[in-house]
């Protein structure tokens, strides 16, 4: 069955659509001899020549289908950028990750230079672009420290929205997970991504963040096992989780042993191991409250405060 050009090229992991449509702008890419378009269908039988080198889609063997995409998920440090490029030589995530053949890793959203925790990779653009769209709505979910106590005032302030630049921003949810004085810890969802919000959002209110940790995108959660430097490659039927949960694959009944939340757990694939000395050490952990959290009695790792102790 045809498949817009663009689209499988995206999701074999080259870049994401609107790349691709660049490329295709600029004559870098033909199909059967003559220079591909936008909005351009082929088949996968196709010949398709990219900067004048011949690419060959890569084929599950049973039914002839494009190999669904690899998912990472990376334990950020603070200190690394998430970039490629960049002029002042700082270390980059992209350094610590598996090589890829034929393909490229595709950062889902960032984190600043000073924030660290989950972050994923992937070498689909198609699935990099409906987890990042702010249609999708997806959950993101920060460990945040601040410099001070947050009054219930200031709380519901930030529940019904804060003006930042770009327009009015909000926190879904907002937990107290305990601390006194400078080392006050809360946990905060929203669905979006914008350039430092969350630290942006607290400094509206006059309240600086001291640290920022990502523990959950999505269903996905940070497992307490993958310590900071440290990657984990989704398993196939995450993989294909999480690919449904985005609209990419068709619904169907739940197996058994396929669940909706918790798609990865600190029981699954071993990590990498730290690529420098001294990671290691993910900073405070939370236990997740049941009462009134949104997924109960999940792994929350170690990435987090615990609610009745303080973190260090």
């Amino acid at each position: 069955m045809p498949e817009r050009l663009h689209k499988l090229l995206a999701a074999a992991g080259l870049g994401s659509r609107r790349e691709i449509e660049d490329w295709i702008r600029a004559g870098r890419i033909s199909v059967n001899g003559a220079l591909a378009t936008i909005g351009q269908s082929i088949e996968l039988r196709d010949r398709v020549m990219i900067d004048k080198k011949p690419f060959r889609f890569k084929l599950e063997s049973k039914t002839g289908k494009p190999r669904p995409p690899r998912v990472l998920l990376y334990n950020k440090p603070e200190g690394e950028i998430v970039s490629r490029d960049d002029p002042e030589g700082r270390p980059s995530v992209f350094l610590q990750l598996p090589r890829l053949r034929g393909a490229k890793w595709i950062a889902v959203g960032r984190l600043d230079i000073n924030s660290g925790g989950l972050l994923l990779f992937t070498t689909s653009g198609d699935l990099a672009n409906r987890l990042m769209h702010p249609r999708y709505e997806i959950e993101r979910e920060y460990a945040v420290r601040i410099m001070g106590l947050l009054s219930q005032a200031q709380a519901q302030q930030l529940l019904d929205g804060i003006e930042l630049e770009e327009g009015i921003a909000k926190f879904d949810r907002i937990e107290d997970q305990g601390g006194e004085g400078s080392n006050h810890w809360y946990h905060v969802v929203l669905k979006e991504g914008r350039k430092r919000e969350v630290r942006r959002i607290f400094q509206a209110i006059g309240l600086m963040v001291s640290r920022l940790i990502r523990v959950r995108y999505g269903d996905i959660m940070l497992p307490s096992r993958v310590k900071r430097g440290q990657s984990l490659d989704l398993e196939p039927l995450q993989v294909e989780a999480l690919l449904r949960s985005v609209g990419m694959i068709e619904p169907q009944e739940e197996k058994p042993h396929v669940t909706k939340r918790h798609v990865v757990s600190s029981h699954d694939v071993k990590p990498s191991q730290p690529t420098r000395a001294g990671q290691g050490k993910t900073g405070p952990a939370r236990k997740a409250s049941r009462a009134g959290h949104p997924f109960p009695g999940r792994d929350s790792g170690e990435n987090a405060p615990r609610q009745r102790r303080k973190p260090r």
